[in-house]
């Protein structure tokens, strides 16, 4: 594997930090003092700039618009947008219309990929199976109909549910093989201009839901739901590998969560003064600041394999899903370290809902747990190592 990025993928970091310059984390109100989400929406203005730059439609081919990029130029942007707490559906948006490009239909890729490429329609995906703990394929199932399909089961922490007019949603069959149905919680099939009101048509409700991070979330419920079967991406391995680009895209929100943070520990400590003396002078404060520089740069190396192997599709001693597995292993322990090492050396005024360091404290558990913890990925880490016997 080669670390070096090409230059189009570091044009890709460049457009970003452009992009996110003015991004302030703290434009809406604090998870702290909220009783409910800290917004109805994500931030549109955000959004339309992400589109003008081309950013949102980073991973399409050249025939819908897009630059042709891969994994690793989204995992860049991703990391740039989580460094300003950026309240944007980037990552689902991306990693589903990643996914109808590889495996949908040409007539689902014609009729979806330009508009979505230019933000409209919005996408996610239910990706956190009915209680956040279960796989999410096995959390709706699906029976052909005619020329639909009918989907039953519940779909939990939909993030940008209320925001979105598709929701991509994993289904299970009756020959126990998986599907994607892209599902309209606005009552429009995948054709339609429409934005999502979250009304939910025939069979589909959306119960509100908060994150960690005070973001709504959307509970998506399925009854006797009917989806065209124009609107299933039925090809195999296409959750799997959707799947995969949403963990190793949420390792790179991390990513950026901790080196902010730890950026920010850096300067307040250096400017902090105990008994005359700044309190990044003291040996104890150093030796923890070097931990989790050291989580860091794990975190980052993990990653950046990670993509790469879904990137390029090369062969290891294990799947892929092995290497997407260990990120998130480092991604979920590591931020978790780096925000309550920070919140430490904060000493009180870290826990002031006044200064903008709790706020990265609430996203990054909300990114620890998303798609399941470092125990979930140990877990199947080790599956994956009984399956495939090293050396």
């Amino acid at each position: 594997m080669d670390f070096t990025f090409t230059e189009e993928q570091l044009a890709a970091a460049e457009a970003a930090r452009g992009v996110f310059a003015g991004v302030a984390p703290d434009a809406v109100p604090s998870p702290a003092l909220t009783t409910g989400a800290v917004s109805e929406h994500f931030d549109r203005e955000l959004w339309d700039r992400l589109a003008q730059a081309d950013l949102l439609s980073l991973l399409l081919g050249e025939e819908y618009g897009g630059a042709g990029l891969d994994a690793i130029a989204l995992c860049l942007v991703l990391r740039e947008s989580a460094k300003v707490l950026a309240r944007v559906p980037l990552l689902e948006h991306s990693a589903a219309l990643a996914t109808v490009q590889r495996y949908g239909s040409a007539e689902l890729r014609d009729r979806l990929a330009a508009r979505a490429g230019r933000g409209e329609p919005v996408l996610t995906v239910a990706a956190s199976g009915r209680t956040g703990h279960d796989p999410a394929e096995l959390a709706v199932t699906a029976r052909r109909d005619g020329d639909a399909w009918v989907l039953d089961g519940v779909q939990t922490a939909v993030p940008w549910a209320y925001d979105a007019a598709l929701v991509v949603v994993p289904a299970r069959t009756e020959a126990d093989r998986s599907v994607l149905a892209l599902v309209a919680p606005g009552g429009e099939g995948a054709g339609a201009e429409g934005s999502g009101s979250g009304s939910g048509s025939a069979g589909v409700t959306v119960a509100e839901q908060v994150s960690t991070s005070g973001e709504r979330l959307g509970e998506l419920r399925l009854e006797s739901a009917r989806v065209a079967a124009r609107d299933v991406v039925a090809a195999d391995g296409a959750w799997e590998w959707l799947r995969e680009l949403l963990v190793t895209g949420t390792c790179a929100l991390a990513l950026g969560v901790g080196e902010r943070v730890l950026r920010m520990t850096a300067e307040y400590a250096g400017k902090r003064e105990q008994f005359g003396h700044p309190i990044a002078t003291f040996q104890a404060v150093a030796v923890q600041a070097a931990d989790r520089y050291i989580d860091l740069r794990a975190m980052e190396a993990t990653l950046w394999q990670a993509a790469w192997r879904i990137a390029s599709g090369a062969s290891g001693a294990l799947p892929a899903a092995g290497d997407v597995a260990v990120a998130k292993i480092w991604a979920a322990d590591g931020v978790r370290r780096v925000v309550q090492t920070a919140q430490h050396l904060h000493g009180g005024f870290g826990a002031d809902t006044e200064y903008v360091l709790h706020r990265y404290h609430a996203w990054a558990k909300q990114i620890e747990l998303a798609l399941g913890g470092a125990g979930v990925h140990e877990e199947a880490l080790g599956d994956l190592l009984a399956a495939h016997p090293l050396g």
